[in-house]
């Protein structure tokens, strides 16, 4: 068994698109559309997604938050993974990009699932504590600004029940999270997101390679 995570050639990549997810209609139709944008590396890929649609399922999932939904692409995967009466929060700024996704969700079946809040994410997240849900989420995905995640970390770990998990990408961010010469926003609030996670007795972890670096949180 190798210790470390396989390298991904192009090859393998195919191999993978080929039998390692699936993907609706409606998932495939908002990817191709957002690809080609310039801000479409913001997506998420299939395979993160169906990661994430298989957690929401295997923990019974019924009530989620998403900070930071881009052109939707997270929301539908994760709101097709939920029950019926189940609900997605998505906390995002952009109109715009959020208008994208709805069509979408609408051809997917998902929209009465899907509650968008448009707003900076500790807004909504704030007036979900106040409104008495501390401890009521069951899984929680973060894919926003970087320097916002400690924030939205916490007021998560709020929201969220004991067993419940959250989601964070991008915390390899491209391997500038090793690279001691970058010492952008961005890439110091990731590396000290890490660092504190990897200390909170809160929670158990597990960072994944999983695109650009997925760790899971489950709350205890």
């Amino acid at each position: 068994m190798a210790s470390y995570s396989i390298g991904l050639s192009d090859a393998l990549s195919d191999y993978i698109s080929g039998v390692g997810y699936r993907e609706s209609d409606a998932q495939r139709g908002l990817r191709e559309k957002t690809a080609p944008m310039s801000s479409g590396v913001m997506q998420i890929s299939p395979v993160q997604g169906a990661f994430m649609s298989v957690l929401v399922q295997a923990i019974g999932a019924r009530l989620c938050v998403e900070v930071g939904t881009f052109t939707g692409y997270s929301a539908l995967t994760v709101a097709a993974a939920l029950p019926a009466d189940g609900k997605l929060i998505c906390c995002d700024v952009s109109e715009e990009w959020t208008d994208i996704g709805k069509p979408f969700w609408q051809q997917a079946g998902v929209a009465d699932k899907i509650d968008l809040r448009i707003a900076p994410a500790a807004e909504p997240l704030d007036s979900l504590i106040a409104d008495g849900m501390s401890g009521t989420v069951d899984f929680a995905f973060i894919d926003a600004d970087k320097t916002g995640y400690a924030v939205y970390y916490e007021k998560l770990l709020t929201l969220l029940r004991p067993n419940g998990l959250i989601a964070i990408d991008n915390v390899l961010w491209g391997g500038a999270i090793i690279d001691d010469s970058d010492t952008s926003d961005d890439t110091v609030a990731l590396r000290a997101l890490n660092e504190m996670i990897a200390k909170d007795d809160r929670v158990e972890i597990a960072m994944t390679p999983i695109g650009d670096g997925l760790t899971l949180v489950r709350k205890r």
